[in-house]
């Protein structure tokens, strides 16, 4: 048998989009002990009497589950009412590259023209379930930017060992055991620490775009993957101690009583068609993900 070497482009495509799937997976928020505040059917009411209490906060940060169309529809509420009482300063998003950003375009613009601007991936974000949050941002004259890392910045971060001593070491270790559980524990142990320092070299750059969208007595508001936002681990850990920001999760209801201590609030909503992306992995990838390969697992889309 003829064996053909694979071009090195074709090479650094598949490890760019390896990549691409491997820090989606990094999202998820480490899994809960248990799950708190209302029931879906009343959180709405409490969310919004929440957001009036934090009024003129700086920073906001909205985590999400990727897969639950419920909270991109929680998020969408929450920039038109901030963005109807004129207390958005921007709405950045982990969905978009820094640098990426709405500013210029008229309330009237397009949605071609925002994705556009956007430099919008649909392969890894589909439109539909962020175009409703942006778009009224966009129609409010609220600018709408990125904050993820482009592929250089990706790869340079997989090898920065700086970042490994941004955590004190038991977060460190729970953000460890969060990137296994996001890659269904099929992860070679010499690739953990590398996903680590992605995960956290994202975090500081939403922590970037937020410092530099903040405005007088408004509210930068970042949507991000509920493992980005947590307090003690994400986003948070990376802005100044000085600078005043809260943390509202969206977790799937199960009805018992508990507190997220990442998070100053708990957004409930009902749970989605199950699904067990872990099972189709496990499928392929038997003997566990190979550790030299760049094909990295699916996102666990958390």
């Amino acid at each position: 048998m003829t064996v053909f070497p694979i071009p090195l482009r074709a090479r650094r495509r598949a490890l760019l989009a390896g990549l691409a799937l491997t820090v989606l997976a990094g999202c998820a928020a480490p899994p809960d002990r248990a799950t708190a505040g209302p029931a879906p059917g009343d959180a709405d009411a409490a969310w919004l009497a929440q957001l009036q209490r934090w009024q003129g906060v700086p920073v906001l940060l909205l985590g999400e589950q990727h897969d639950v169309p419920a909270h991109q529809q929680w998020e969408q509420a929450t920039v038109q009412w901030l963005a109807a009482r004129g207390r958005l300063a921007a709405l950045v998003l982990e969905m978009a590259e820094a640098g990426t950003a709405t500013d210029g375009l008229p309330p009237t613009a397009s949605a071609d023209a925002v994705r556009a601007r956007l430099r919008w991936n649909e392969r890894l974000w589909p439109w539909e379930h962020y175009a409703g949050a942006i778009m009224a941002a966009v129609a409010a004259g609220v600018p709408v930017r990125g904050a993820n890392l482009d592929a250089a910045a990706l790869r340079a971060a997989l090898q920065d060992a700086t970042l490994d001593a941004h955590l004190p070491p038991p977060a460190l270790a729970r953000q460890r055991r969060a990137i296994e559980d996001g890659h269904c524990g099929l992860l070679p142990p010499a690739r953990v620490q590398p996903m680590v320092r992605v995960q956290l070299a994202r975090d500081a750059s939403f922590a970037r775009q937020l410092q530099q969208s903040l405005q007088p007595e408004r509210t930068a508001l970042l949507l991000a993957g509920g493992g980005h936002v947590l307090r003690d681990l994400g986003v948070p850990t990376w802005l100044p101690p000085g600078l005043e920001s809260k943390v509202a999760l969206a977790h799937v209801y199960q009805g018992q009583p508990a507190t997220e201590k990442g998070a100053d609030y708990r957004h409930a909503t009902d749970a989605p068609p199950a699904s067990d992306h872990c099972a189709g992995l496990r499928g392929r990838w038997p003997g566990g993900a190979p550790a030299s390969s760049s094909d990295a697992p699916a996102p666990s889309a958390r």
